[in-house]
């Protein structure tokens, strides 16, 4: 079955979340760590950068944990953008995930143990109907753009990630993941030009 392409960025508590997503859904996915999400700058900067850009889908484990976490995230957000938030809930089926010895607290499966049907369906409304038009950043473009294999590099990286407010530390595959999720290749140079 043909992967879901949707430009919304998709929020999750974890990797293995993430790795669930990846096998249904073509995008971009952050995982909130859980509760890290209240100590990482870098991961609310994040999904910030997204809810101003493409607008989000919140996608957390229907449990008490999963609530906090969305409310945590509206709450780092402007009330303007609160209306950018698409907030889905998978339904509350009794279970364990295979990988776990034990069930979760309150006894239900998370969204890594969720059949991916279901998550499919969830995800349907958003997908888009073409992916974004013109052409992806490639490793190239990074590299005659001086983001990448030269001795300056990871300080032009720096430079761009901040005025771009986005994560600072990237590795190159990390930014061209990230800048295809938000420009084609014509507006990356467009972007680098005005320097």
């Amino acid at each position: 079955m043909e992967k879901l392409h949707i430009s919304r960025a998709i929020v999750v508590e974890g990797r293995y979340d993430k790795i669930k997503l990846s096998s249904i859904v073509d995008g971009v996915i952050i995982v909130t760590g859980g509760f890290g999400i209240y100590k990482s700058r870098e991961t609310c900067r994040l999904i910030r950068r997204y809810a101003e850009t493409t607008g989000l889908i919140v996608l957390t484990d229907s449990d008490r944990a999963g609530r906090q976490i969305r409310a945590h995230i509206k709450s780092i957000l402007p009330k303007e953008l609160h209306t950018r938030i698409a907030e889905l809930h998978i339904p509350q089926i009794k279970g364990k995930e295979r990988r776990k010895a034990e069930p979760s607290k309150e006894g239900t499966l998370g969204v890594e143990g969720i059949d991916a049907d279901i998550l499919r369906r969830l995800l349907e409304p958003f997908a888009d109907e073409k992916p974004k038009q013109g052409e992806p950043v490639t490793k190239n473009d990074l590299f005659m753009l001086g983001l990448s294999g030269t001795p300056d590099a990871s300080e032009r990286r720096a430079a761009l990630c901040q005025r771009l407010n986005l994560p600072s530390g990237l590795s190159p595959s990390a930014l061209l993941d990230l800048l295809n999720t938000l420009y084609t290749r014509e507006e990356l140079t467009d972007l680098m030009n005005e320097e």
